[in-house]
């Protein structure tokens, strides 16, 4: 299975980069694991919010394949525990999912065409985080996940 983060905009903080590059790196190598980050709209401050979610919408699905299981990062979502997320990730796994994209949207969230796309919505949180933030959080969910799969020590009950 490959698992794909994508996001919109880059990472500028260095601390945090290194906080990613740091879990990213302790992800399972079967897991094919990649950050894509898409660069942000041209002339984005002139858009409506609604028309830069729709072009930010195509932007990633130009990242996207017709058979991608997607899932987006969105306060709407549903929440897990670590170990429910953990088992979700075995249940995609083992439901010959070939290619688990994970979507981290904009400012405004998504556009409908990306909601109408999605296979699952789920939150990190009911607080708000920066774009950044959330990506550390979630690549150190994932190597979370993988330890919980593993039996190892890593996640205290």
């Amino acid at each position: 299975m490959r698992i794909n983060l994508v996001c919109i905009g880059k990472t500028d903080d260095k601390e945090i980069q290194n906080l990613i590059k740091y879990y990213q790196n302790r992800l399972p190598k079967h897991w094919n694991f990649d950050l894509t980050e898409i660069a942000d709209v041209k002339n984005a401050k002139n858009l409506s919010p609604e028309l830069l979610k729709k072009e930010e919408g195509k932007l990633f699905l130009n990242q996207s394949e017709n058979s991608d299981f997607i899932v987006l990062l969105d306060e709407k979502g549903k929440q897990f525990t670590s170990r429910e997320f953990s088992a979700k990730i075995d249940h995609w796994m083992n439901s010959s999912v070939k290619k688990l994209s994970f979507f981290i949207g904009g400012a405004y969230g998504f556009s409908e065409e990306i909601y109408e796309r999605a296979n699952e919505k789920i939150s990190l949180s009911k607080m708000t985080f920066t774009h950044q933030m959330i990506r550390l959080f979630f690549v150190e969910q994932l190597y979370r996940a993988d330890q919980i799969l593993q039996g190892k020590p890593y996640h205290n009950d």
